[in-house]
């Protein structure tokens, strides 16, 4: 990977992001309960976009590798860079447990400040770092540093948490029954400012985004919106035997085709945790 300057420094991540995040789990966690129907939509949208192999891929914010490591098994050039030392140790060293499908590099490194040079890679991926910035300009300036690394005509994939996750995930998980649970959602959809002040196994600081935003956001980095997608669908929230149906392949089928069904209705993108778009640089 060409380097043009040194990498940022990581400790302008938000402190209890890091902390959050070093309690491990992300390590298996697309492997786990309901979030398998996130990691197959995402693996399926990203086939639907990204360009043809062999290409290379800047995987920013990218935890432990499992996404890194899935293209990097179909033949993509993948590059990792997250800004969390305990990711960075796990996808080192997961790299030398599976070699054969080992990121051609694993970066400690910042999204605002990416040490790339200009125009440098096929697509980026950033299916985390948006929502782990609170502040627009923060949000802007990543999205601006992977128009800027990425070749003319390449993509940048992104993706937000919807506004309104903490509100279903509430009912879902029984999480209304915490009485102060209720003023978090309620800021959440008030500001999108998610925030965990109690001493509680809640997401940590982040900002949940209205799909316009989203949309908005990407326009206004320069980039030209190629698609914007409810990644999970109805499915997540609804089907509570969900480890019935997810091991059942018909039912699983029902559950990926309810999420395709309405994956572009306006009215239901952000029904989903995840939101995605997709932008091209002119």
């Amino acid at each position: 990977m060409d380097l043009t300057r040194e990498p940022s420094d990581p400790k302008t991540v938000a402190p209890e992001i890091v902390a959050y995040y070093a309690k491990g789990g992300e390590v298996n966690r697309l492997e786990q309960k309901r979030n398998r129907l996130e990691r197959e939509r995402t693996q399926e949208l990203l086939m639907r976009h990204l360009p043809p192999r062999p290409a290379t891929i800047l995987d920013i914010g990218g935890a432990t590798g499992a996404y890194a490591r899935w293209l990097t098994s179909r033949a993509y050039t993948v590059h990792l860079i997250d800004p969390v030392p305990f990711h960075i140790a796990q996808a080192q060293q997961l790299a030398r447990d599976q070699p054969n499908t080992a990121p051609t590099s694993v970066q400690l490194g910042d999204a605002r400040h990416l040490a790339l040079a200009s125009a440098s890679v096929d697509a980026v991926l950033l299916l985390g770092p948006l929502y782990h910035l609170t502040e627009r300009a923060d949000r802007l300036q990543a999205l601006q540093e992977a128009r800027r690394v990425v070749r003319p005509g390449g993509l940048v994939v992104a993706v937000g948490i919807s506004r309104f996750a903490s509100l279903f995930d509430g009912f879902l998980s029984e999480l209304f029954d915490d009485p102060p649970y209720a003023q978090i959602v309620a800021q959440d959809l008030a500001t999108g400012q998610h925030r965990n002040p109690l001493d509680r196994s809640y997401f940590t600081t982040a900002f949940l985004h209205h799909p316009d935003e989203l949309r908005a956001e990407v326009e206004a980095a320069g980039l030209a919106v190629v698609d914007v997608v409810g990644i999970e669908g109805p499915g997540y929230w609804s089907v509570h035997d969900f480890d019935q149906w997810w091991n059942d392949p018909a039912l699983k089928e029902q559950i990926l085709a309810a999420a395709r069904a309405v994956e572009h209705e306006p009215t239901l993108l952000g029904m989903g945790p995840h939101l995605m778009i997709v932008g091209r640089r002119g």
